[in-house]
Parts: structure tokens; sequence; C-alpha cells
């Protein structure tokens, strides 16, 4: 079987939870020959199987062709974005597509015909949902016929049927106050998520040549999805572990006026609502992902939980060592970011030094790159040195913190297995999360763990775990002193979590699945001939059958005798 496999991020060129995720596919399925597009990639790729290749990449950040592609796909590139203005027949072609799009983007759901949620349970799709898919299917065939979608998306014609769709009656509260600057950014916007409508892939041995087109995200990683369906007929399976939608509002940027805001969430929503109705299946990665799915308009029968495959064999040996792990010693890992409630963290250990007074707090930082990571790393460790200042067992010894602020890979903390061997309690703080894989690998570690009930934790724990509200560190407290104090459930729900980890998590259970996935929705697809593709069931069997007969069924295409 031949897979367009779109990889989010750029894989092979980036790496990231989901670079991991979309390697460990490639090579686990090895019967399978997978076509890579890497929507965001750019630099140097990293080794690939041999049943995988580059067919095309692209950086929506910039309109220069990605490096480690090959001079005809960068030449092509280059041709189909950048290609001169359009003429008088493509330019009403466009404007009369663009208004439609527009329009979708700019009308009100409620004010037209109910909420989103009721419409496409019933079956259909909203006024506005339709008009964006209308205007964006006929520009993807514009681009697919002349190039140059980009430039067409940033010019004065585009702008001035934005204004329009945002005055017209029946538009977004929001939309109606937006000025000329909100047009142009949102223009700006919107050519760089369109951008995969302009490239190079519309052809038969690329996208035309796909068996089964499988995103790896929603959004704009799905685009080219949408096109093998449209163009070609090939089905489209979205796999999403962190839902694109929920990220976008996330992290909308404070410095954007509400107006731009209010379309970027448009474009994004429509966007994501037409991805889950034309998928011939969605494998979102948890129930809390499922339900982003559901409202968006996915239908229920269409979507399948797939749980995210991870590595468990490099903690087997912690996970096998019941002993390991100081009594006393809760440990932290992950990002260092607002969204993981440091703060809540450390004011719940100031009341669990107060009852437990030699219980002591590991924070091991995974590395970023964010700047910002710094400031809030900074703020958190201010605040320890207030609350918890440096102790001395005599007046003679030096005093130490009892919380400890470390970095992953560094002389105190060089692997993930041996930071959760360290302690007897994992602990997570957060208030935001989607699917916690430093959760799953305490698990593994056989770690009893403290949660707060975000995300898709209890779906994760499912009883093996104390779970608390978010942003209450007495309760966080409590349930760790419980642990603490009580070594005998703390052993009990760490070989649990680790029973359950091993059922429902690790990569051989992800592949396990995507195999008879992928078997079973070319199962329903109609059958594309692709003449001289060389494939096994490319011919009938009668074909084989000695007799003219067999071979005047074949030459007629019917795959059977003649009556």
């Amino acid at each position: 079987m031949r897979i367009g496999l779109l990889a989010e991020g750029g894989y092979p060129y980036a790496d990231g939870e989901s670079g991991i995720w979309c390697d460990r596919l490639v090579r686990g399925l090895g019967q399978h020959r997978f076509d890579l597009y890497a929507v965001g990639g750019s630099g140097t790729p990293r080794p690939l199987p041999p049943n995988a290749r580059v067919a095309r990449a692209a950086d929506l950040g910039t309109d220069a062709a990605p490096t480690g592609v090959t001079l005809l796909e960068r030449t092509a590139f280059g041709d189909r974005a950048t290609r001169r203005v359009y003429g008088r027949r493509e330019r009403r072609r466009f404007t009369e597509a663009f208004h439609q799009l527009a329009v979708g983007l700019c009308t009100e759901d409620d004010a037209t015909s109910g909420s989103r949620v009721t419409e496409h349970a019933a079956g259909g799709a909203s006024l506005g949902q339709s008009a964006f898919a209308t205007g964006l299917y006929a520009l993807a065939a514009l681009a697919r016929e002349r190039g140059g979608l980009p430039g067409a998306l940033r010019s004065d014609d585009a702008v001035r049927a934005l204004e329009s769709a945002c005055r017209a009656p029946g538009a977004r509260r929001g939309a109606a106050a937006a000025g000329l600057p909100d047009h142009l950014a949102f223009a700006e916007h919107l050519a760089r998520t369109l951008r995969p409508l302009s490239l190079d892939w519309y052809t038969d041995d690329t996208l035309g040549a796909a068996d089964l087109c499988h995103a790896a995200a929603g959004g704009t990683t799905a685009l080219p999805g949408l096109l093998a369906k449209r163009f070609f007929g090939a089905p489209l399976l979205v796999t999403e572990y962190g839902v694109r939608l929920r990220s976008h509002y996330l992290s909308a940027a404070t410095d954007r006026s509400a107006p731009l805001r209010t379309l970027l969430a448009a474009l994004h929503g429509r966007l994501a609502a037409e991805v889950y109705g034309q998928a011939a299946l969605l494998t979102p990665g948890n129930t809390h992902a499922r339900r982003w799915q559901e409202r968006c308009g996915a239908d229920r029968a269409r979507i399948r939980t797939v749980h995210p495959g991870m590595a468990a064999d490099r903690f087997a040996e912690v996970g096998e060592d019941e002993t390991s792990g100081d009594p006393t010693t809760l440990v932290w890992v992950g990002r260092v970011e607002p969204a993981k409630d440091l703060i809540a963290l450390l004011h719940a250990f100031a009341e669990v030094r107060a009852r437990q007074p030699d219980a002591r707090l590991r924070i091991v930082a995974v590395p970023v790159r964010e700047p910002e990571a710094d400031a809030y790393l900074g703020h958190c460790k201010g605040l320890a040195a207030q609350l918890f200042p440096d102790e001395a067992a005599g007046a003679h010894a030096v005093g130490e913190n009892p919380v400890t602020f470390e970095e992953l890979g560094g002389p105190e903390a060089p692997t993930l297995e041996d930071t959760y061997a360290s302690g007897a309690v994992v602990v997570l703080s957060s208030v935001v999360e989607g699917f916690p894989a430093g959760l799953v690998e305490a698990m593994f570690c056989a770690r009893a763990t403290v949660s707060t009930d975000v995300g898709a934790v209890v779906e994760i724990i499912g009883g093996t775990g104390l779970v608390v509200p978010p942003r209450n560190p007495r309760a966080l407290a409590d349930a760790c002193l419980a642990l603490l104090r009580d070594p005998e459930r703390r052993h009990r729900l760490g070989a649990a979590a680790r029973a359950r980890a091993l059922e429902l998590f690790t990569v051989e259970q992800n592949l396990a699945a995507f195999r008879g996935i992928y078997l079973e929705l070319l199962s329903h697809a109609p059958v594309r001939h692709r003449p001289g593709d060389g494939a096994l069931f490319a011919h009938p069997a009668e074909a084989h059958v000695p007799g003219s007969w067999a071979h005047k069924a074949v030459a007629a295409g019917t795959g059977a005798p003649d009556a």
C-alpha cells in the first residue's frame, strides 16, 4: 500500500514528539510505502528507511524553496508559488472563489441556521461552512491549473472581498469591526495557511499515486489530504494527539486586535470542521481530543481513539525494581511554563514540608528554547528561595534547600529513567494539558502519581493514581502526603499503573492499531487502477487463467468474462 503521510512540524526535517511518532510509524509498518509531505519542513532530513521517501517539502514561513529537496522539486515550488499575476479570466475566477471563502469565514452560524453542533449532528453543514468549503476547493482548482495563489491572496482584490464580507448583513459581530490593518494582517496569515494549495503535488506521481492519505494533525497539515480526496478520491485518515484548533486558541497573541482574533478563529475553526467532515476516519489520541473533534462537527461513527505509542523498554529496569527511589522525594518532570503551574506545586510542597519535614522536591526541567521559559523559571526559583530558606543539620554544615531545580541531561538528572527512579511519587500540577507523556513514562517506571484533573489525565490514570482539582495546592499537598506516608499503597498503585501503561500505551499497540486501520480503509475505498504501477492487485484474478475470454475481460476493464 502507498501511504501519503502528511507530517506535522516538517518530519523528517524536524524532531519533536510528532516527528518521533511519524518515524516509528514508518519504520514499524515496513510492508507499506510512505511518501512524506513535510508541511513546514526545511533543513537536512533525518535518515529514512527504504520504504519511505520525501515526496514534497515546504517551509510555510517564507517564500523561499526549502532545502533538502531535489532541484526539480525546488524549481517546481518556485514556479508555482511565484508565477506572474493572473490575467482577466483567472482574476475573475479568483475573486468569485475568494468571495465564497470570505463569506464562509464571516458568516455567523448562530445567526443563520443554528449552532454548528446541531447542524453536523443532523447530517448537514451550516451555510457558512458550505460557503467556506466551496471557496476553498475553487481556490485549490485554480492553484492546480495556474499556481500563483499566495500572491493573489495578498492582492487588493482579496482585501476588498474580505472587507465586503466582514461588513455584509449577518456577519460575525467581531469581524464587522475589522479595519484595514486587520484585513491586511489576516490576508498575510491566510496566504501562509493556504500555501499548500499552491505547491506542486497535484501530479500522478505525488498525491495522485497515494492509496491513502494519513495526516498526523489537522488544520494546515491535513490540507494536502483534502486535495487528494477532492481530485483523486484517496481516503483521508486524520490522527490528532494534540488538537491544532485548541492550540491555536491557547496561543492567540494578545497584541492582536479583537476583530483580527475573530477572523483567525473563524479560519481555523472552518478548516478544522472541513477536515473532520471529509476524513474517512479520525483517530484522536485520547477522549479529550475526541470531545474537541465532536464539538467541531465530527461524526462519532467515524472517530476511533488510538492512544499514542511510547517506548517502554527504556523504563523496564526501573519499573521492575519496586524498592528504588527515595521514599521522601517528590519528582516533577516537564517543560517549565505557566501552564504547568509550578507556583501551585511550590505552595503545596510548603504544606507538605510543614507536616513532613524530611520531604524533598526535585523539579527537573526539559530544555526549551523559548526566552519566556527562563523568566518563568527565575520566578519559580525566587519563590522557592522565599518559601524554603536553606537549612543546615548543624552549626558547621552547609545549608541545603529541600527544593532543587535541575535540567534533564545534566549531571544530577542524566536520563529520564534516573530521574523517575530517584523519587517515590511523581507529581503533575498542570492547569492545561493534552496527552501528558510524562505521566505515562512515570507509569512505565511503576511510580505512584499525583495529578491535576486536566486534559486526558483521568483517562490515562484510570484509577492507578491520585487525581486532584487544578489550582488547589491544599488538595495537591494532601494527596502527596497520603502516598508518602503509605509505602504499601504507593507500591500497589505503581504496579497497577505499570500494568495499565504496558497494556494501552506501547509502540506495539499503536502500530497494530494502524496496521488494521490501513487495511480497513483501503478495503472500503473505491478501486483506482493506475496503468503500469505494478501493484499486486492491479489486474483481476481472471487475467491469470489461460484462455482468450480472460484477456478480453481485462482489455474491456470489466474484470469478469463476457456474458
